[in-house]
């Protein structure tokens, strides 16, 4: 008789383990997983450089295979960002020279509208009032859920 059990097997290669496309929500997660991949395949710090200058002149060998190898890593890096964008985001962000300029866009539209999340669900737990209504129980529960969600957007409620 057959085995039915199957092996899952543990890919070593961090290509395999990339994150799944960026459609225009979680940005916050998906860009925790974007920089994780990234940082497994040595090219987390691209996002966050700029493209190598020099004085010299003329530049130095060194210097030259310096410029060629941030050169590299940043086309796969951008690339690798641009592969992990849902179609429409692809088209728009396309348009950008390097990693980092695909990196800072994103941030910059996606860090807004967490911003804008993070206010909604301050000012509902703020607006929040209990009524006679409705049972105490149900009115904690509800509570409860607007905490979750402000525990979420990253706000923290003092126990005083």
């Amino acid at each position: 008789m057959a085995s039915l059990v199957t092996e899952k097997s543990t890919s070593a290669n961090p290509k395999d383990e990339r994150p799944e496309k960026f459609k225009g929500l979680d940005f916050k997660r998906w860009q925790q997983k974007m920089l994780f991949w990234l940082t497994t395949m040595n090219l987390a710090n691209i996002v966050k450089e700029e493209v190598p200058k020099s004085d010299e002149d003329p530049l130095s060998r060194e210097t030259l295979l310096t410029i060629e190898a941030w050169r590299n890593s940043d086309f796969l890096c951008r690339n690798y960002i641009l592969n992990r964008l849902d179609d429409t985001l692809y088209d728009v962000y396309s348009e950008c020279k390097t990693a980092k300029d695909v990196w800072d866009l994103l941030e910059k539209k996606y860090r807004i509208k967490m911003q804008g999340a993070k206010k909604f669900v301050v000012g509902k737990f703020l607006k929040y009032n209990m009524v006679d209504s409705k049972s105490v129980v149900k009115q904690v529960e509800e509570l409860q859920v607007l905490i979750h969600e402000l525990h979420a957007e990253g706000c923290i409620i003092n126990d005083y």
